[in-house]
């Protein structure tokens, strides 16, 4: 790239997107160009969207729209849109927003170093490829999180099609990443200092059925735990109904796997999860839940809900908290329902109000605190591995992580020592106290 041109990037929404966003990153790097942090300086911006609820929808938009301000200035050459909200509202982007120069959907982010180059030569670029296969990348990533931790996005899109949610439609049905470009790309990530590998999808437990012809996910966590210098891996976004006895037995023998799982459940009421077109019930979920603490006893089980999905009663929220009371999840994030454009459910005529919908989800955060607080309670004295993520400022004190925690959606443990730490190190910590979501330990 010539003339030293800066470029912004902006990502927004999940760590699936973020793993879109590094691979781009790597593109642009790969190409010459030079990044930087200040939008005032730069000459080329990238907005990677998300539009997964509503709330991601505004953020994306205003983001844009922020951007564009740049644009009419004539500061900035070039304003690039990529990622879910592209893929989903390519002609109302282009429509109300000239000042967009190029725009990329969700299976053509490896077209981005030539729409950049498109762009700034004064031609408006776009590229929709079908969401069919994955695109194909010759990079490595510029990873984003630091580097001592790094996301493994093992598979793209859906086949689910809950009646609540856009993700199908926008990233197209579940196509796996073959094996061996996983493998390859982790001992990348490990090479370049990732200790940690957090493997992602929309769905983690389908691996590799449309490649292999079954679930493979244990057959992956055989491979990557076999990676020198790699200390732990970490499965997000299991769907309770597909977690199988093969990948618990793999979770059990590889020692680097962590002993966490995230299934989102979304609801425990059968009538919802119906309408839902979940492919649970209540008693299924029991089941599930009962076994997996039975195979892995110090397993932390993480969960995520809806609150005030259509149809929704006061009854059904209240099994819906007992449900929570009785199996005592170590970790639960709740959201309000949100109607997205296009989902069935969005047409359900019985909606929820909204403040009714922000009520209950108060309700299951505020039970949630009193279980994780008497939880966090029993781990006084419990040796644990901390990675450490930074220092708290002006204290003798640093941040770190357990097994049990996910970076940015789960807890901390805050450790008091005058010994010097840096961040990405492995340390043995004992558990001396406890806050409502944090932890207070000390070294070994």
């Amino acid at each position: 790239m010539k003339n030293n041109l800066k470029l912004l990037f902006v990502s927004l929404g999940c760590d699936k997107n973020l793993v879109d966003t590094e691979f781009m990153l790597g593109m642009l790097r790969d190409d010459g160009i030079e990044m930087t942090d200040d939008e005032q300086e730069a000459d080329i911006i990238i907005v990677n969207t998300c539009c997964f609820i509503n709330d991601a929808k505004e953020e994306s938009i205003n983001t844009i729209l922020e951007m564009a301000e740049l644009k009419k200035e004539a500061r900035l050459k070039s304003l690039i849109v990529t990622g879910c909200l592209a893929q989903r509202y390519k002609e109302e982007i282009v429509k109300e927003i000239p000042e967009v120069d190029a725009i990329l959907g969700t299976n053509s982010y490896e077209d981005i170093v030539n729409a950049v180059h498109q762009s700034l030569e004064g031609k408006h670029y776009e590229n929709f490829k079908t969401l069919e296969g994955l695109p194909t990348l010759h990079t490595k990533r510029s990873v984003t999180t630091g580097g001592h931790f790094a996301y493994l996005k093992i598979a793209e899109g859906c086949n689910k099609r809950c009646t609540y949610c856009i993700i199908p439609y926008i990233r197209g049905n579940y196509r796996s990443v073959p094996m061996e470009d996983l493998i390859e790309q982790a001992k990348e990530l490990v090479a370049a200092g990732a200790k940690e590998l957090i493997l992602v999808a929309q769905e983690t437990t389908l691996y590799g059925v449309d490649l292999y012809g079954e679930k493979s996910l244990h057959r992956l966590l055989d491979e990557l735990n076999k990676i020198k210098d790699l200390f732990w891996i970490r499965i997000m976004y299991c769907y309770p109904e597909e977690i199988y006895e093969g990948l618990i037995d793999a979770m059990i023998r590889n020692q680097k796997v962590c002993h966490y799982l995230d299934i989102p459940i979304q609801h425990a009421n059968d009538t919802i999860l119906k309408r839902m077109g979940r492919r649970t019930s209540n008693a299924d979920l029991v089941k599930i839940i009962t076994h997996l603490r039975e195979r892995i006893p110090d397993i932390t089980l993480r969960t995520t809900l809806i609150c005030g999905f259509p149809g929704e009663t006061q009854e059904m929220h209240e099994e819906l908290m007992q449900f929570i009371n009785d199996m005592e999840f170590d970790r639960l994030g709740a959201f309000t329902y949100s109607p997205e454009e296009g989902t069935p459910a969005a047409e359900f005529t019985d909606q929820v109000d909204e403040n009714l919908k922000k009520d209950w989800q108060a309700d299951v955060m505020e039970l949630q605190e009193e279980i994780i607080f008497d939880k966090n309670e029993t781990m006084k004295g419990r040796e644990l591995y901390v990675f450490i993520e930074g220092k708290v400022s002006d204290e003798n004190a640093y941040v770190g992580r357990t097994y049990r925690d996910a970076p940015d959606v789960d807890g901390y443990i805050f450790i008091n020592t005058d010994e010097e730490l840096m961040t990405g190190d492995i340390a043995k910590v004992r558990v001396t106290g406890a806050y409502e979501y944090d932890l207070i330990g000390e070294l070994i």
